[in-house]
């Protein structure tokens, strides 16, 4: 009975069940009907619009009747130029008449809004950019490509908007490291056009040997860019809002130079080729040759990076103290700086090194009181010589992974107080060996950025050193980053974030986080960067006699069967699980490749780290199999 009574509810409450999952199919089958017909025509879908960097007001309230390909005409009723355009737009010609053009825009420098601001409207049939200024205007159009490219693929009209725009900081500048390699010179041009895009204003070129320079010709690499090669570049940009300026390398960091046989009578210690000897009057005749070329070549830069960092000097039995020296130098150079109407800027950590206050700018664990009895016990070694500081130079604070140090800002502020200009740099490369990590150092770079618009700072510095020669697209994605929180501040989330670059670098179908594999193959380099090393000491090797044999692990000993693999466990089994990593990734990234757009050069780079880290950890599973092997 007891069976026959659970049986029989059992059977009721599959009929009941029945009934309702009817209903629900009927209400599932009816809302894809309305889903499918709401996508049926693209005048009636809104698509996804990621624009970057993010404006500070941008609101879409529906769709528009204009398609992405139905932009054929433009009017300016101020005679203003039409600005240089992308592909989506090189076809559009003027009319004559307001009410012909599709695209209406102009100057108008009574917006309330900061230089190279826009106003950008998307009506039913028409769109309005206004601009502040010509570079304002010029990024209005930025956008508006931007949201043609998202319509074009996404097969949808352009959105109804309104867009209110201008950036937070005013001088927003990456650092161009070429002195270990040039590409191609059409590909400086295609990445003025892509920085442009993302309204990046400014460009300081580490040129060092990269220049044909006309009274040293020595010093000149073999694949140097001419004057006017440099000179071209230069125009290319400043027709994109992009700003040059040059920086060559002045009282260190001067092997470029010192290594030639001719300048080795100019060298501080004779020994090394490192440091110029700042009491030769031949020091400055030859660095000033240099930074005349290299102004020459950089014709619209309004500045001259004259470098300073890194250097002692022995003083040469002159009394002077190292900071005495460096300041004497910097004075010199300054001058010649303010007499050719370029503004000197200056990495400022040899001074504040000398003075005893360095590490404070790096250490987060200092609290405030800690670091204000660090600069009250050291401050005087500064303020001995602050008549010797130069007003008209800029001071630029450089921090790559402790920009919140308390220390940082006290440094900064102490420049300032004195009345010196200050600018940060934050960075999207350092020294990491084959690719950026840290997620693209991007929690760095919204730090300084933010502090930079926090304390009313003119601008910022992406540094991105070539030391260890990662491939420049590798950097892509810092540059990303520093173009939306210099412009925009920090208006969305770090995934947000890498989302819009995805779409804006690839495809809008590849946004989606399923295609996020960059951080993945950050930490995959991490520990291919030390897989056959027995420490942490790549960077080393190179002051190392034998390096070979004082820091690569050892081959199996085929007397010895299993042994190696018993030493080296924990490195195979961790082998084991990268080389599964890799092999998913490479399969991400052949999807990509598939669906991208643009850019599939930059997955294909990738690839390729990507296959170098399988190659190496895979080494190591290879001498396993031959370590346990009975032949």
């Amino acid at each position: 009975m007891v069976i026959v009574y659970v049986v029989k509810h059992i059977n009721n409450f599959k009929s009941k069940l029945a009934k309702i999952m009817n209903k629900f199919n009927l209400l599932f089958l009816y809302g894809c009907v309305i889903l499918l017909l709401s996508c049926s025509s693209t005048n009636e879908r809104v698509g996804d619009f990621k624009l970057l960097p993010l404006p500070q007001e941008f609101e879409i309230i529906g769709q528009s009747s204009l398609d992405f390909d139905a932009i054929k005409t433009y009017y300016s009723n101020q005679s203003v130029p039409l600005p240089i355009t992308g592909d989506l737009l090189e076809h559009i010609k003027e009319e004559n008449e307001v009410s012909k053009a599709q695209i209406v825009f102009g100057i108008d420098t009574s917006l309330e809004i900061k230089s190279e601001g826009y106003t950008l409207e998307i009506k039913a049939n028409t769109i309005t950019i206004i601009g502040k200024d010509s570079a304002g205007l010029f990024y209005g159009f930025k956008s508006l490509e931007q949201l043609l490219q998202d319509a074009k693929e996404q097969d949808v009209n352009l959105p109804l908007c309104n867009i209110k725009d201008y950036p937070k900081l005013s001088y927003r500048a990456i650092h161009l490291d070429i002195k270990h390699h040039l590409e191609k010179t059409d590909y400086y041009y295609q990445l003025m056009d892509k920085l442009a895009s993302y309204k990046v204003n400014a460009i300081i070129v580490e040129m060092e040997d990269k220049i044909q320079y006309k009274h040293h010709p020595i010093i000149a690499s073999a694949d140097a860019l001419s004057i006017e090669e440099w000179q071209k570049l230069s125009d290319y940009a400043m027709a994109r809002n992009i700003e040059i300026s040059p920086l060559i390398q002045g009282l260190g960091h001067a092997s470029f130079i010192l290594k030639h046989e001719i300048y080795k009578g100019l060298r501080d210690n004779p020994k090394s080729d490192w440091a110029f000897n700042p009491l030769d009057p031949k020091t400055y005749e030859l660095q000033f040759d240099l930074y005349l070329e290299a102004m020459e070549a950089t014709p619209h830069g309004k500045y001259l990076h004259i470098g300073g960092d890194e250097v002692h000097t022995t003083g040469r039995n002159s009394g002077k103290t190292p900071l005495e020296l460096q300041l004497d130098w910097l004075d010199k150079v300054c001058e010649f700086a303010k007499e050719h109407n370029r503004i000197p800027i200056f990495w400022d950590d040899m001074p504040l090194k000398e003075a005893g206050v360095y590490h404070a700018m790096f250490n987060t664990k200092l609290t405030e009181i800690e670091v204000a009895k660090i600069w009250e016990e050291n401050e005087h070694k500064l303020l001995a010589f602050l008549d010797k500081f130069p007003k008209n130079c800029i001071y630029m604070r450089w921090n790559y992974n402790k920009s919140e140090a308390i220390g940082n800002g006290v440094a900064m502020e102490w420049f300032r107080s004195h009345g010196m200009q200050v600018m940060g740099a934050t960075a999207g490369q350092t020294r990491w060996v084959l690719m950026p990590q840290m997620e693209s150092n991007m929690n760095n770079i919204s730090t300084f950025s933010k502090s930079s618009i926090d304390n009313d700072l003119n601008g910022l510095l992406l540094t991105l050193w070539d030391d260890d020669s990662p491939h420049f697209e590798l950097y892509m994605r810092g540059i990303v980053a520093f173009s939306e929180y210099t412009w925009s501040g920090e208006k969305r989330s770090k995934q947000e974030l890498k989302s819009a670059y995805r779409q804006r670098e690839f495809s809008n179908t590849l946004a989606s986080d399923e295609f996020a594999f960059i951080d993945d193959l950050e930490k995959l380099v991490a520990f291919w960067k030390n897989v056959l090393l027995k420490g942490n000491k790549r960077n080393y090797l190179v002051k190392q006699e034998n390096p070979i044999d004082e820091s690569l692990i050892d081959f199996p000993d085929k007397n010895k069967k299993g042994a190696w693999s018993e030493k080296h466990s924990k490195r195979l089994d961790k082998a084991a699980v990268v080389v599964m990593k890799c092999d998913s990734i490479a399969t991400k990234i052949k999807i990509m490749k598939s669906k991208a757009d643009r850019n599939v050069y930059t997955l294909e780079v990738y690839e390729q780290v990507n296959n170098l880290v399988r190659f190496s950890t895979n080494a190591l599973l290879i001498l396993k199999q031959y370590d346990n092997s009975e032949k």
